[in-house]
């Protein structure tokens, strides 16, 4: 079974972090699919990059992702918009929709540490 997860990147006390497709069993830094975006909690507000035409991809082909990963596409707005993709809107127009969003969540970034 493939989980869309978090992993581990960055300096020891400075995480930050991946969104990947892995196979289940894999370790959390190991082997994995494909990268799907990057999570940098350090910064405020956090920096989210999603590549959501893919995460739309695995998604519809059985993949889940864990509950932290869930948090990220909540707060991205990306579990919304797959919701409405689901139901039969264009994915062109949501991938457009999710690069305006994060041009609008890009503020001013400072990082902690």
């Amino acid at each position: 079974m493939v989980r869309i997860r978090l992993r581990r990147i960055g300096l020891k006390g400075q995480p930050t972090y991946r969104i990947i497709a892995a196979d289940k069993e894999a370790p959390r830094d190991g082997r994995f699919l494909e990268i799907l975006g990057v999570y940098n909690p350090r910064t405020n507000p956090a920096t989210i990059h999603i590549k959501e035409d893919r995460v739309f991809h695995w998604m519809k082909n059985g993949a889940l992702p864990t509950e932290s990963v869930a948090q990220v596409f909540k707060a991205s707005g990306t579990q919304a918009r797959f919701d409405r993709f689901k139901k039969g809107e264009a994915l062109e127009s949501l991938v457009a929709e999710a690069a305006e969003a994060e041009v609008k969540r890009a503020a001013p970034v400072r990082t902690s540490k």
